[in-house]
């Protein structure tokens, strides 16, 4: 095998590798990686209707879809955690090109360690183990009036205020008893 035969494999072995990390890697964090795409991440921002007054929390933030656009469309300060130091090279990389750059504070860290008693809204598109585990976290520090929305996965034994398709909204501390509205649009 030639030198050039080596650099190809060795170039899809890199490839692959990082597809493989990029994907499947955050696995190891308790999540597998799904971007939230514009169209949910508008829906998440409709419902959670975040002012330019409010502190936003996107928990697990990945590559930061959710984080800038809202710091963008709303003029909201933004915290973006993320644990995957990829994802956090990435968020990183886009904020700098982005217009909204000192409205968004990325954070590398494990979302569990992350304070959410200062926060007016909280974001998470999150597994459904990673939903039960943190569901005690956010009853001791979400304050009253805070909103989390969440996509896809609902927080178990929560009664959202709103639902837009797959996206769950709550308000502190009413979603613990209150009837829902459903919002199918």
């Amino acid at each position: 095998m030639g030198p050039m035969e080596v650099a190809g494999l060795l170039t899809v072995f890199a490839g692959l590798a990082f597809f493989v990390y990029f994907f499947f890697g955050s696995f190891a964090y308790g999540a597998g990686y799904e971007p939230t795409s514009a169209r949910v991440a508008d829906r998440m921002i409709r419902l959670a209707n975040p002012s330019a007054s409010d502190l936003v929390i996107d928990l697990g933030a990945g590559t930061g879809e959710l984080a800038l656009r809202v710091a963008r469309d709303r003029g909201s300060r933004v915290r973006a955690v993320e644990i995957d130091r990829l994802r956090t090279v990435i968020l990183s990389l886009r904020q700098r090109w982005g217009n909204d750059r000192d409205r968004v504070t990325i954070v590398r860290g494990n979302l569990f360690e992350e304070d959410l008693t200062r926060a007016n809204v909280v974001f998470a598109f999150l597994w459904p183990a990673t939903m039960a585990r943190l569901r005690p976290k956010l009853e001791r520090e979400l304050r009253p009036g805070a909103r989390f929305v969440t996509h896809y996965h609902p927080i178990p034994g929560w009664v959202p205020y709103a639902t837009s398709g797959p996206v769950y909204a709550y308000r502190a501390p009413e979603c613990w008893a209150s009837v829902a509205t459903r919002d199918d649009t």
